[in-house]
């Protein structure tokens, strides 16, 4: 199978993915990703959607580490913050019908399945191996900044979200720390898998009836 097919469907399928993954997190009302805790708290406290203030935030982080990395903004990486943007408001307003809390019960399960589907969403988008989305190229240039290891970095902006989100009253809760401290490791393990997906499918030759 052609390989840059394979990326562009790993890249629009995790993407996908990933924000039915955010729209069950953030309905879940148990506390989301540092970074989606800002997007809930930017909309409760000046409107507009979920989904736009993805796109601002977004395009915010791409200014900055292009200026940074004294560049141009990486295209695929505005191109990234829009669909995300659309995909998050097209999951919230399709899933906000059928899905509200009823019990703490309930709310585990969905913040438990969103986290899941995010961690595969994003393990299929690697799997693109496109430009990394804005908030992990800001990891990148931080750490070149600082000197430091990604993970310091990656703490770093997440502890700066976390304490911008709560000022405005973002969606922070025990999901939140759930999210920070596990979803890495459930990444990782879908990497694994997907990785042997892709050699599958890059091997795949369909054959070819002889009449």
């Amino acid at each position: 199978m052609n390989r840059i097919y394979l990326r562009i469907l790993y890249y629009t399928l995790g993407i996908v993915i990933l924000t039915a993954g955010i729209s069950l997190t953030i309905l879940a009302k148990l506390g989301t990703s540092p970074f989606d805790a800002l997007l809930v708290g930017l909309y409760r406290t000046f409107g507009l959607t979920i989904g736009s203030w993805e796109i601002v935030v977004g395009l915010s982080m791409i200014l900055f580490n292009s200026v940074a990395e004294k560049r141009k903004p990486e295209i695929i990486a505005i191109f990234t913050s829009l669909l995300t943007g659309v995909g998050i408001d097209f999951w919230v307003h399709l899933f906000s019908g059928w899905i509200a809390p009823q019990s703490i019960v309930y709310q585990i399960i969905c913040s438990s399945l969103g986290l899941i589907i995010s961690a595969l969403g994003i393990a299929i988008n690697l799997q693109a191996d496109f430009a990394p989305n804005p908030f992990d190229r800001m990891m990148l240039v931080v750490k070149n900044l600082t000197g430091k290891s990604v993970s310091f970095a990656r703490a770093l902006i997440s502890i700066v979200l976390v304490i911008i989100a709560a000022f405005f009253g973002g969606a922070i809760g025990i999901g939140t720390l759930i999210i920070a401290f596990t979803s890495g490791m459930v990444i990782h393990l879908f990497m694994k898998g997907m990785y042997h997906i892709d050699q599958r499918l890059l091997s795949y030759k369909p054959s070819v009836s002889k009449s």
